[in-house]
């Protein structure tokens, strides 16, 4: 169930609500009394923790705290809580709806009683925290500080037939990467000195969050400035407390974390080809530790480098594929010797990451039962999806996301801004071509990317949750669940907003600089007039902003500033920063210029201020080390100092056309394909793309889309269109242009791999094609753009004289 939808239910495949439209109250607590909570005496310890944190979820609202009682019978009235299984509920319950079902649960009203099961131990856990959501309990109440507001009367309401729910996605989890500037020191210095690293009462803390998000899966953190997860016992073992499964990124085969592990003086090179007894005793080493512990692992095979680097030892591409294969046949061999189970009985995964999806697509053959792992290009754009063939492997096939990132072109790793109308929309078509069995997300240190883990994670548990026009409401909705009602309807714009301009260009790319290698900042792509529309528009968020906190309760001041304050405005003194920095060099009054250095050197103070009251004063210093304001220390991070630059500001005359993807004319499909517009996708926010998200091709009847424009004054024009850089699995997306009736010219706009224009496409979030310059007269006039396939994203085009040349920005209307 998407948690924050409350009340908004959707019958579908396995996420199932009732279509009775009549709800039913059930009161856990009012003036006079309490409802209590009954369970199984054998109840297993995970579920009875998950119980307990809902009993003080309720005496944090009400003051109360709901009484747990051991029973073997239902006869008192109360909420019941435990598996299908158990000896309380097996007599209640249809067990067919729950034999060898995965984290489904049940929450029902029936008589006076609530009826909580699960199908296993997890969701049970989950539905018990979907109770403790349905009441107003956020999931980041500790991890956000998102604490109650007081309540007399507190009831819980459900679908006449109550909820039956289980997981789109069955292993759903987050990658914790790049954790040096925060999570590490912050665990370190702050909240586990006693480990002085993300030790286990770290740990203890995701786990419990992964729970309340209904994820299930770890990739630990792996960094050099990090312990290797299992060099810690009671990191596994908390692992096991929580029924968290663990695996490992796509550079760690066999569990293990080769920065940290692997000794070059001791084990000589990791390299196969010249040292394979030492680099099998390494994984073995790992397996043995395993498998006595009862811990649930997935296990990456393949080899990579120590770290994010190709496989040592390999002469060509040949080598390299056959070496991978005789790897993860020695891997699987192993697996099956030490665990004494069937191959397929043990989670495998393959992930075919940077240059080990070259070798894929160039033959490396990988056991039909090991699930694929698709990446994306990380920049939110997964490279490749399974195709109908890879479809049906036993092993199906999964994503790896990044909504944080270190490495070229650039680091997005200080706030989060990755549209959440792109995380639908590569989810969605992930999930419509198959990646059903694991999702991933790259979060890098959590914290600020709790809105993006939600609405990851939400997708993971039910896809359906959230349809093709439904990302706003989501938005108003969790806003609503963290600061009130009262002001989510603006909030929600807000951070609209705040995603857009950061989908134009993101904070941490506001230097036009690039990394690996790293390069100095320099003046941006934007005309004088878009850098004032800019700056107008991210002054009417922070001014929105404070005008909003007025209204927020104090339980959930601290709150506000951890996911309102602190990202929406650094990310306008960042842009502030740099802008101002650029209009200094495009006057000639001595004046102005003083005054935009002063504004532009003001505006890096302000995010030293902020970044200061996040790690020092914010909820007591609970986040002490968290927020670090230049991860990695690159260039853009820094004050700017006098300007030694010059620049021609480019003149932009009015005569210029702009569209929005969604303004079309007329459309065709292909029988049951059609155009589809995503609200909050792209420069527009209303990006279009064909529905079904499933791969198809095109090859004689192609779908399009007609626009229409008028030109007031003939001449030579320019016609550009932008698409998302989205990829396809060939790398053979085609759009054709059709101006009035000449001939329709045909454009490839995929990029492979680190190529310049693929690092400009994903820093600008835009694949731009322009139809050579061509003679219009005056009058009205069409422009028809039919693709060759699935997976095509049109966001705007527009319209200028040829001289005049494009702009950074279309403008957004």
């Amino acid at each position: 169930m998407n948690k924050i939808l409350l009340y908004i239910f959707a019958l579908v495949t396995l996420n199932s609500y009732s279509q009775n439209k009549s709800f039913v109250d059930f009161s856990v607590a009012d003036s006079n009394k309490t409802t209590s909570i009954y369970i199984d005496k054998n109840t297993d310890p995970l579920i009875v923790w998950a119980v307990n944190e809902l009993a003080d979820d309720v005496k944090e609202i009400t003051g109360k705290r709901l009484e747990i009682i051991q029973t073997n019978s239902i006869s008192k009235s109360g909420i019941y809580i435990g598996q299908a299984s158990s000896s309380l509920l097996k007599s209640k319950i249809n067990q067919k709806e729950f034999s060898n079902q995965w984290e489904k649960f049940s929450i029902k009203k029936e008589k006076e009683n609530l009826l909580v099961t699960g199908s296993d131990v997890r969701g049970t856990v989950y539905a018990v925290f979907e109770i403790a959501e349905q009441l107003g309990i956020s999931p980041w109440k500790w991890w956000a500080d998102v604490r109650s507001i007081k309540k007399e009367n507190l009831s819980l309401q459900l679908p006449q037939n109550g909820i039956i729910s289980s997981p789109s996605i069955q292993y759903r989890g987050i990658f914790l990467n790049d954790e040096d500037w925060a999570l590490q020191p912050w665990a370190a210095k702050t909240f586990e000195p006693e480990t002085g690293d993300i030790g286990p009462k770290t740990y203890e803390k995701i786990f419990q969050l992964l729970l309340r998000l209904k994820a299930n899966t770890i990739w630990p953190a792996m960094h050099p400035s990090t312990k290797g997860f299992f060099t810690l016992p009671a990191n596994k073992e908390m692992a096991q407390k929580y029924h968290i499964v663990i695996g490992s990124s796509h550079a760690e085969p066999m569990l293990r974390n080769n920065v940290d592990e692997w000794k070059p003086k001791i084990n000589g090179d990791y390299n196969y080809f010249t040292n394979k007894t030492q680099v099998d005793k390494y994984w073995q080493d790992r397996l043995d530790e395993l498998k006595n512990a009862q811990n649930e692992t997935i296990m990456t095979l393949g080899m990579r480098g120590v770290h994010d680097s190709k496989m040592e030892g390999a002469k060509d591409l040949a080598a390299s594929i056959e070496m991978v294969e005789k790897i993860i046949v020695n891997q699987r061999e192993m697996l099956s010797k030490t665990f004494k189970k069937p191959l397929s009985a043990i989670p495998q995964a393959f992930v075919p990451y940077k240059e080990v999806l070259e070798l894929y697509d160039n033959g490396l053959k990988v056991p039909d039962d090991i699930t694929l792992v698709w990446p994306d290009d990380n920049y939110g754009y997964i490279r490749r999806l399974s195709n109908e063939n890879e479809q049906k492997r036993a092993g199906g096939s999964g994503v790896y996301y990044h909504i944080s990132y270190w490495g070229r072109p650039h680091d997005y790793l200080w706030l989060s801004t990755m549209e959440p109308g792109l995380i639908w929309y590569e989810m969605n078509k992930a999930y419509e071509n198959g990646a059903k069995k694991m999702w991933i997300v790259n979060v890098g240190d959590i914290k600020p990317a709790e809105y993006d883990i939600e609405l990851f994670l939400d997708m993971a548990w039910n896809i359906n949750s959230i349809k093709s026009d439904g990302l706003h409401q989501y938005l108003k909705n969790w806003a609503s669940r963290e600061f009130t009602e009262k002001v989510s309807a603006d909030l929600s714009l807000v951070f609209e907003e705040y995603y857009r301009l950061a989908f134009l260009r993101k904070p941490e790319y506001m230097g036009w600089s690039q990394t690996e290698p790293t390069t100095p900042v320099k003046l941006s792509d934007f005309s004088t007039a878009e850098i004032w529309s800019r700056i107008k528009a991210y002054d009417q968020l922070m001014e929105k902003v404070d005008s909003l906190s007025v209204l927020i309760p104090s339980e959930r001041k601290d709150a506000w500033f951890q996911l309102v304050v602190y990202p929406i405005k650094g990310a306008s003194y960042m842009n502030h920063k740099f802008l101002y920095w650029n209009l200094a060099t495009t006057t000639s009054d001595a004046n102005q210029k003083q005054k935009f250095e002063v504004l532009s050197a003001k505006a890096y103070q302000e995010i030293k201020e902020l970044t200061d009251f996040y790690n020092t004063k914010l909820s007591n210093g609970k986040w002490n080390n968290m927020m670090s304001m230049h991860p990695r220390n690159l260039p853009v991070f820094d004050s700017l100092k006098n300007n030694i630059f010059s620049k021609e500001d480019k003149k932009i005359s009015g005569n210029r056309i702009a569209i929005q993807a969604n303004q079309f004319v007329s459309q065709k499909g292909f029988k049951n394909f059609q155009w589809q517009t995503i609200n909050g996708l792209g420069y527009s926010n209303n990006a279009v793309t064909l529905f079904p998200l499933k791969q198809q091709y095109f090859k004689t009847e192609k779908p399009f889309l007609t626009y229409e424009f008028v030109i007031e004054n003939a001449g030579e024009y320019e016609i550009e269109v932008r698409l998302l850089p989205t990829h396809a699995n060939n790398f053979d997306h085609e759009i054709g242009i059709q101006v009035d009736k000449n001939t329709t010219q045909f454009f490839k706009t995929n990029t492979k791999d680190r190529d310049n224009t693929w690092k400009e496409n994903v820093l600008r979030n835009s694949t731009i094609v322009k139809l050579p310059a061509t003679k219009i007269e005056k009058g009205k006039h069409t422009i028809k753009i039919e693709v060759n396939q699935t997976g095509i994203v049109l966001d705007q085009l527009a319209l200028y004289f040829a001289s005049e040349g494009s702009s950074y920005e279309i403008p957004f209307n």
